[in-house]
C-alpha cells in the first residue's frame, strides 16, 4: 500500500514540475488536470483522466477515471473517482453520492465520509514523516516555479515578437533613473485610482473594470521588462537579447526566494517597468528627444 501511495505522489510530483504554469488540457475531457496553485472544480457530467493540485481546493461533482492527488487543500467529492484519492495536508469530505474504485488516503486529517459514500479500497493514514514544514515550502516553491517560467515565457514571446521596441525600452533605462522611477510610480497610482473613479459612475464601471483586469498583465509585463533592463546591463549588444533577458529574470527570480526582499524587488521591478513603458512610450511621441545611437542592437 505505501509503495502505491508513493508512486502516486510521485507522479503527481512529476506532472506538477512538468507543467507549472497551471491547468492543463482544459478542453480535453479526456485529459488529466494539473494545477500548481488554484482550485480545481471537476462538474457534474465532466469526465477527466485524473486531477493533481499542488496548493488548492478540488471539487468533485463528475467522473475522475484515475486518480486524485491534492498536496494542500481540501477536497469535496460528490461524483466518482476509479483510482486512488490522496490528500497530504487539508481535509477530503465525501458526499453520499461519492463513489471512490480505490483507497483513500491521507497524512494530515482525517477524511470525513459519508455513510451512503462507496470506497471500495480501505481509508487509512499513512505513517509518514511530519510534512507539516515540508508541504507549505513545496508549495511555495511550486507557485515560484511556476511565476518563473510563465515570466520567461512572456518575456521571451515579447523579445522575438518586438525585439527593436525592446532595445528602445533599454536605451531608456540608461537615461535617468530618477525620472522614470517617478513616471512609474505615477503611472502605479494613477491607473488604480482612475479605476476606482471611474467606478462610481454607472458610465464608467465598464471601464473601471477593464482598468482592473489589465493591471496584472501590465504588471507581469512590466516585471519581465525590469528583468530585460537588468540582464542587458551584463549582457550588453551585440550579445543575444533572449540571453539578456534570462539572466536578468534569473536575478530576479533568486532575490523572490528571500524573505521580505523578495516583495520589495518585485515592486521595485514593477515600477521602473512601468516607467520604462511609459519613458519609451514619451520618446516615441517625441522622436526628436530620443537618441539612435543609444539603442543597441539595433
Amino acid at each position: 500500500m505505501l509503495k502505491r501511495l508513493s508512486s502516486l505522489a510521485a507522479l503527481a510530483l512529476l506532472a506538477l514540475l512538468v507543467a507549472p504554469a497551471g491547468a492543463l488540457a482544459a478542453g480535453d475531457s479526456e485529459s488529466a488536470i494539473v494545477v500548481v496553485s488554484g482550485d480545481v472544480t471537476v462538474a457534474a457530467g465532466e469526465t477527466v483522466d485524473g486531477v493533481y493540485v499542488g496548493n488548492g481546493d478540488v471539487t468533485i461533482d463528475g467522473h475522475v477515471t484515475s486518480d486524485v492527488a491534492v498536496f494542500s487543500g481540501d477536497v469535496l467529492v460528490a461524483g466518482r473517482i476509479d483510482g486512488d484519492l490522496f490528500t497530504a495536508s487539508g481535509t477530503a469530505s465525501l458526499r453520499p453520492t461519492a463513489e471512490v474504485g480505490g483507497n483513500v488516503s491521507y497524512a494530515d486529517e482525517h477524511p470525513d465520509v459519508s455513510l451512503d459514500a462507496r470506497v471500495h479500497g480501505d481509508v487509512e493514514k499513512q505513517d509518514w514523516p511530519d510534512l507539516g514544514g515540508i508541504l507549505p515550502f513545496i508549495g511555495s516553491f511550486l507557485v515560484w516555479l511556476a511565476m518563473s517560467v510563465s515570466f520567461g515565457i512572456l518575456g521571451v514571446l515579447l523579445i522575438l515578437v518586438a525585439p527593436r521596441a525592446a532595445d528602445a525600452i533599454y536605451a531608456r533605462s540608461r537615461e535617468r533613473v530618477g525620472p522614470t522611477i517617478a513616471i512609474g510610480i505615477a503611472i502605479a497610482i494613477a491607473l488604480p485610482v482612475g479605476a476606482a473613479l471611474a467606478a462610481i459612475t454607472v458610465l464608467g464601471l465598464p471601464l473601471a473594470i477593464g482598468v482592473v483586469l489589465a493591471l496584472l498583465p501590465l504588471g507581469a509585463v512590466a516585471y519581465v521588462i525590469s528583468a530585460w533592463a537588468l540582464g542587458r546591463r551584463f549582457l550588453e549588444a551585440p550579445r543575444e537579447r533572449v540571453l539578456s533577458f534570462l539572466l536578468g529574470l534569473a536575478i530576479l527570480r533568486a532575490l523572490a526566494l528571500v524573505p521580505f526582499l523578495g516583495i520589495l524587488v518585485a515592486l521595485a521591478a514593477v515600477v521602473v517597468g512601468l516607467g520604462l513603458i511609459g519613458a519609451a512610450i514619451g520618446a516615441a511621441r517625441n522622436p526628436q528627444s530620443a537618441d539612435p545611437a543609444q539603442s543597441p542592437g539595433s
